[in-house]
Order: C-alpha cells, then sequence, then structure tokens
C-alpha cells in the first residue's frame, strides 16, 4: 500500500505545521514504519552554508517537538543522491520531506537516482512522503520555468504526472511578474493545475481515494477541473474524468 501524499504550499518544520507533520508519521508508523523524520533539503543546495544550517535545525526542532528522530540527508549535488549511506537512511523511515527553495535544482539532482528509488520503494510499501513549495512543483511530469521564462520546462520527477503546483499561492503573484505568471498558468489540456497557500496542504492519506486539504488557509483549483476553493477538512478527487 502506497503511503500518505502531501503536497504543502509552504511552513515545512514550523511550530503551527507540527500537527500535521506529526499525522503524517503516525500515519506510516501505523503500517510497521519507524518513527524517524527525513530531512531532505536538496531544493535548497545552492543557498549559502549559513541557510542550509538553519533548515537543518528548523527541522530537527520540528522532529524533537514531535518526538521522532531526525535525519538530515545533506544531498545538494547529485553525486549526493548517489552516496549509499544516504540511500540505506531512507529506508523504513516514517515521513521523507522534501523541503522548499529551487524545484528545478531539486529535480535534477535527484531524478533517475538511487536515491529517488529508495524513496519510491519506501513510499510503495507505506512511508510517509511530502513535499513542500518545490518539494510540491517537482513531482509532476514538468515543472515550469517561471523564472527563465524563455527557457523550456524541467523534467519533473513524475510522481503525480497530470498535477501541477502552485505553491504560496496567497501570496506567490505579488512576486513574479506577469510574464511568469502566465507560464505558471499554462498547463496541457490533461493537467490539474492547484494553487496550496501558505501555512496549507492538500494530502492523500493511506488508503484513501480522495485528497484531503489540511490548514488554515485555502487550495485553489484552476485547471482541469472545476474551478473551486477548499478548506481544511474538504475532499476532492484529483483525477480528469474521461471525455
Amino acid at each position: 500500500m502506497n503511503g500518505s501524499l502531501a503536497l504543502v504550499g509552504s511552513g515545512e518544520y514550523l511550530p503551527a505545521m507540527a500537527t500535521f507533520e506529526k499525522s503524517l508519521l503516525d500515519d506510516a508508523i501505523a503500517l510497521g514504519k519507524a518513527p524517524t523524520y527525513i530531512q531532505i533539503p536538496t531544493a535548497a543546495g545552492k543557498e549559502s552554508s549559513d541557510r542550509l544550517d538553519y533548515w537543518k535545525e528548523l527541522g530537527a526542532a520540528q522532529a524533537q517537538r514531535i518526538g521522532v528522530t531526525s535525519i538530515h540527508l545533506p544531498i545538494y549535488r547529485r553525486e549526493d543522491a548517489f552516496n549509499q549511506v544516504h540511500v540505506d537512511a531512507i529506508n523504513n523511515s516514517a515521513l521523507m520531506y522534501m523541503s522548499g527553495g529551487d524545484p528545478h535544482h531539486l529535480a535534477t539532482t535527484l531524478i533517475d537516482t538511487p536515491l529517488w528509488s529508495a524513496i519510491l520503494s519506501n513510499w510503495a510499501s507505506g512511508a510517509s512522503l511530502a513535499g513542500c513549495s518545490a518539494g510540491a512543483m517537482v513531482l509532476s511530469s514538468q515543472i515550469p520555468n517561471f523564472r527563465l521564462t524563455k527557457n523550456p520546462p524541467t523534467q519533473g520527477l513524475n510522481l503525480l504526472p497530470n498535477i501541477r503546483v502552485i505553491p504560496h499561492f496567497n501570496k506567490f503573484f505579488r512576486w513574479i511578474p506577469e510574464s511568469a505568471a502566465k507560464v505558471l498558468l499554462h498547463v496541457p489540456s490533461d493537467a490539474i493545475l492547484i494553487g496550496v497557500d501558505e501555512m496549507t496542504a492538500i494530502v492523500k492519506r493511506a488508503g484513501a481515494e480522495h485528497w484531503v486539504v489540511v490548514g488554515d488557509a485555502k487550495v485553489h483549483i484552476l485547471k482541469g477541473l472545476p474551478d473551486q476553493v477548499l478548506h481544511d477538512g474538504q475532499e476532492i478527487d484529483l483525477t480528469i474524468s474521461p471525455q
């Protein structure tokens, strides 16, 4: 049975998200996984050492708050994703969390690596997998190049090939020019585009058929399904019905 899968708009490791992150751990522990919280900071791999230390400490504090073991995997370059020590650390962990940063760097670092294969295998046997911001964007088949709009999209990790996520949705379009917004909003006809607000997630629990919204803000269905806005506790089927 696949484990729980979460797409988070923002807020990884923050106290306000502790209850939600604990629920992902609990989902997997109930299926026999070890109470370990894997931090995968790859999307921030191009940031300064001070910022990388900040994310590491933030994640460790969250794990301590929840009462589980934190394992930080310093996977910043592609060769790190071939390190067998990192690959082995994934096995049987309850929660694997890909945090925010640059989605293109995250995708190109992990795609077709032993580390990504280990993540998929662990998730397929009941572990929870969460992606926040960049970590949510990479799970589609492609990542639009909204920073360099003339560049082609980056190949994604393809776990959710027909779902595209705009994280930080309640603030995102204040940060980017109109040309970048057009890139993000343009999706193939067979894709579902969702916007996930900050401090909010949409999760498909292990064994569940539908996704459910968790958090203080909203999830916006923008394309591929009827336009709608979902609040905490509301469910939705994120599949496109055949025409």
